[in-house]
């Protein structure tokens, strides 16, 4: 457990000045400071929404960006950013003959990609109710105030979170085999594009089982005008399931494939 703690603050060390960390604080507050500024302006059109109507629009704007192209291509990124310095230095090896287990290494680096995703996405929610909230106060005509969407909206980025897991662990498995980035950001990118597509066009019926095509089924329907007070998200749904599962076979496989890689 030691072995794993250091290793995950290393990573930390190592990571805090890239723009795969920053980028988790930098690119919620980014677009939810100008989605707000967009509401402030336009408050003009938006008087006569009801509450829940108003809270659906604001929340389900950055959870269909982020279900839909942002959240896949961020974590891309992410993940590629968190193994990139022992590519560059070419450091696999020498990692490996530190006197902490192989296995502790492997996942405290496969945790803090987690973490930066988890990050990124807390503060999504955070930010949704914190200006959510500041703009029902100094706009007072946007009746903010008359509905609650707290438990609703983090359960919605709660499952978009586990539906991500999926994603997450391929990129991070093919971040590992490649030393450049174009090959696992060409296959992401390609993936992303195949899920919005399955997902809207297509409307496969098992679009579920593909792994870039789950955090879209996640947030689906979010935002519509038909919110209710009472209604929560089914959160144990086929994507979530299928993507926990996906990322449990492709971290375990990682790993042998890593360790291959430490001895040759």
């Amino acid at each position: 457990m030691k072995g794993f703690l250091l290793s995950l603050q290393s990573e930390f060390y190592k990571s805090r000045k890239t723009l795969g960390f920053w980028g988790a604080i930098l690119l919620p507050t980014l677009i939810m400071f100008f989605m707000s500024v967009g509401f402030y302006f336009n408050a003009h059109k938006l008087v006569n929404h009801k509450p829940e109507m108003l809270w659906g629009q604001f929340a389900g704007i950055p959870l269909a960006i982020m279900g839909s192209l942002l959240l896949p291509m961020f974590i891309i990124f992410v993940a590629y950013s968190v193994n990139v310095i022992e590519h560059k230095s070419d450091t696999w090896k020498t990692l490996f003959t530190l006197p902490i287990p192989k296995w502790s290494i492997y996942t405290a680096k496969y945790l803090f990609a987690v973490i930066l995703i988890l990050i990124t996405l807390t503060l999504f929610f955070v930010l949704t109710i914190g200006f959510g909230t500041l703009l029902g106060n100094i706009q007072p005509k946007l009746k903010f105030s008359g509905f609650h969407i707290e438990t609703q909206l983090f359960q919605v980025y709660a499952k978009l979170f586990f539906a991500s897991q999926g994603i997450i662990a391929l990129q991070f498995l093919m971040s590992l085999l490649w030393k450049d980035f174009l090959k696992p950001m060409g296959i992401g990118f390609v993936g992303t594009i195949a899920g919005v597509i399955l997902t809207g066009p297509a409307r496969w019926e098992y679009a579920y089982l593909f792994p870039y095509a789950q955090p879209l089924l996640s947030v689906m329907g979010v935002g519509n005008k038909k919110i209710r007070p009472t209604e929560t998200p089914v959160f144990f749904t086929n994507e979530v399931l299928i993507s926990m599962a996906i990322a449990a076979v492709v971290f375990i496989a990682g790993y042998f494939i890593l360790q291959r890689r430490s001895i040759k």
